[in-house]
């Protein structure tokens, strides 16, 4: 890969995670592997939303997902060439877990069967 190539897969990446809600996203995933439901009520979005969101982490390999029934549960993928930046990234950002002790306290974190 050369330098140019390198610089401007890093420089898409970081575009990303310049969205508040994606990089909220990662630091969630980076703690608990998450429902779009759970998405959905903790970002108080519309689903379609949150799965635009999350198609373009996945699309770019940073989360995976997996189905459980009718639902997908999407998780940080620590594969991905990308994951050491991600890490890097998230060292820099606030804690998230206050926005999973609040989904606890309103009944919504519930695992998707």
């Amino acid at each position: 890969m050369t330098v140019d190539t390198h610089l401007e897969e890093t420089a898409k990446i970081l575009k990303l995670l310049g969205d508040k809600t994606r990089l909220s996203m990662l630091a969630l995933l980076s703690m608990h592997d998450c429902c779009v439901c759970e998405f959905v009520a903790i970002f108080n979005m519309s689903q379609p939303a949150v799965s635009q969101h999350l198609k373009k982490l996945k699309d770019a390999c940073l989360v995976s997902e997996q189905r459980k029934g009718q639902w997908m549960i999407y998780s940080l993928n620590k594969d991905s060439k990308h994951f050491p930046l991600i890490l890097d990234v998230l060292n820099h950002i606030p804690n998230q877990n206050e926005k999973f002790v609040l989904l606890e306290q309103q009944g919504l974190r519930v695992i998707c069967e």
